[in-house]
């Protein structure tokens, strides 16, 4: 993989003289991500949203399914067909909240940690064949660029 400085116009060179845009190429880098992404997470036979909420729930513990779906940016709906596919695969189990028992919490199962740890290992090792070929330097400009398009 070869890296561009992208030049001031917004183009990035390519072959035959014809120019590639910045937007082109930020959605063809994005378009390899997802691939690799779901590639990665084969072993497992998880979706990419599922693996989303399952680090969440790593992270923050068990939480409410609306809390999950705002960690998660999408309907609370969505969250809890979410849920249902990685609970029939042992993965989250739900219970009822102590601090109000009309509500239900989501947590990782034992087995739901061992693969979302594993999952993390393999997206770290994925990252680092994407990432590998920055510098330092190129690296920590890539990531406060993105920061910033994000927010």
């Amino acid at each position: 993989m070869c890296c561009y400085r992208i030049p001031v116009s917004g183009s990035i060179p390519v072959s035959g003289g014809d120019e590639e845009s910045l937007a082109e190429t930020f959605w063809a880098v994005a378009r390899r991500l997802r691939h690799q992404a779901k590639r990665t997470l084969e072993p497992w036979e998880i979706n990419p949203g599922q693996a989303r909420a399952l680090g969440v729930l790593l992270r923050h513990g068990p939480v409410r399914l609306s809390v999950l779906a705002e960690h998660l940016g999408i309907a609370p709906r969505s969250a809890t067909e979410v849920v249902d596919g990685l609970e029939e695969r042992g993965l989250v189990a739900r219970r009822p909240d102590p601090a109000d028992r009309r509500a239900t919490l989501v947590g990782p199962t034992a087995e739901g940690t061992r693969v979302g740890r594993a999952i993390r290992a393999a997206r770290a090792a994925e990252a680092e064949r994407v990432f590998g070929g920055l510098s330092d330097s190129d690296r920590a400009d890539l990531a406060r660029i993105l920061r910033t398009l994000r927010d």
